[in-house]
């Protein structure tokens, strides 16, 4: 009988079984995190490091091949900080009337009944981003496709204007007092999801990121679930599609009707 300690790397039976069990840890790991995700032929994945990340469950970007575009239109509207930020009231009065034809949908005063969107005091670049978007075929909708459709640059910037200068306000189901989710607060790290809070007014806005507060919760979750699917597919960079497509039904509720609650 060997005179080594039992938990001793000296002692061969020991060292053995250490040496198998980090072995098969290691096979395991390669073939979990890299071979058998490099194996599935409907992934199609840039490398190994693109690899783990899907094993892992982390958002990719979808992988684009080169020479290839999407089959579908994406955006071409360049979004910055200052982006339609100047007051001009020539513009907001040609917007006034221009937005007579969207008062059915979105109210009179950019208030809507009808769980349309809400443009009073809505920024400006969003909305203007929005419009461009219906235009061009980036985003597609039965009602504002053929109204954006006949609609100017200028006419666009318009309209903006004039529902930016609106003042918000608050919908019928305001809880000043309702707690903010965790996914609105903190976001989900592991899920790589951002905080809401981030660009949509809690915490900071981000260019063209829409300001939420007051918004329809039958709306929001609609949204929520295009980007999802990918029915909704103009945001820059997929940034809402990778957030959506990790955000579990409850959390998209949540969302909703946290920030219908919201002033």
């Amino acid at each position: 009988m060997s005179d080594q300690p039992l938990f001793s790397l000296r002692n061969p039976w020991f060292g053995a079984s250490v040496g198998i069990t980090a072995a098969i840890a290691v096979l395991s790991a390669v073939a979990g995190l890299i071979w058998l995700p490099l194996a599935q032929p409907n992934l199609k994945l840039a490398g190994v490091w693109d690899a783990i990340c899907s094993a892992a469950g982390v958002p990719r970007a979808a992988v684009q091949e080169p020479g290839i575009k999407p089959d579908f239109k994406t955006s071409n509207v360049i979004m910055t900080s200052e982006m339609l930020t100047k007051v001009n009231q020539v513009s907001i009065g040609r917007g006034a009337t221009l937005a007579q034809r969207c008062a059915i949908c979105h109210g009179p005063q950019g208030v809507s009944d009808a769980h349309s969107p809400n443009l009073a005091g809505q920024f400006a670049a969003v909305t203007y981003k929005e419009l461009n978007d219906f235009k061009t075929g980036a985003r597609v909708s039965v009602v504002m496709s053929p109204f954006a459709a006949a609609m100017s640059d200028q006419d666009m910037k318009d309209v903006a204007a004039y529902y930016a200068y609106l003042p918000r306000v608050p919908s019928n189901n305001l809880d000043t007092g309702r707690p903010a989710p965790a996914i609105v607060v903190t976001g989900a790290p592991m899920r790589n999801i951002a905080p809401c809070g981030s660009c949509h007014g809690d915490v900071d806005n981000k260019a063209g990121s829409p300001w939420l507060g007051g918004q329809s919760a039958v709306y929001i979750k609609a949204q929520l679930e295009a980007f999802a699917s990918g029915a909704r597919r103009n945001d820059i960079s997929q940034q809402m599609r990778n957030i959506a497509r990790q955000m579990t039904a409850e959390e998209i509720d949540q969302v909703a009707h946290y920030y219908e609650a919201q002033p």
